[in-house]
């Protein structure tokens, strides 16, 4: 078993619904790595202005707002 996080969010800084995001991570108890997408050419032609992006397990979840139910749900079936 891995000791990365399943939960990969691409935010960027200024970004206040990245804030708003890893927030809701936070407060769900989620386990999550944050990767800052400034910078990344590769990334920042990928996920642009729809960040913040949810992954999970490497495919995208989500972006603009964290689903808290539905990220749980997911998150309880292995990897």
């Amino acid at each position: 078993m891995s000791d990365q996080p399943r939960v990969t969010l691409y935010t960027r800084p200024g970004c206040h619904l990245c804030a708003d995001a890893v927030a809701e991570l936070r407060s769900l108890s989620v386990d999550f790595a944050e990767v800052d997408i400034t910078g990344d050419r590769e990334l920042e032609a990928e996920y642009g202005d729809r960040i913040p992006v949810i992954m999970l397990d490497g495919k995208e979840h989500g972006y603009w707002r964290v689903e808290g139910d539905r990220l749980l749900r997911a998150l309880a079936i292995p990897a």
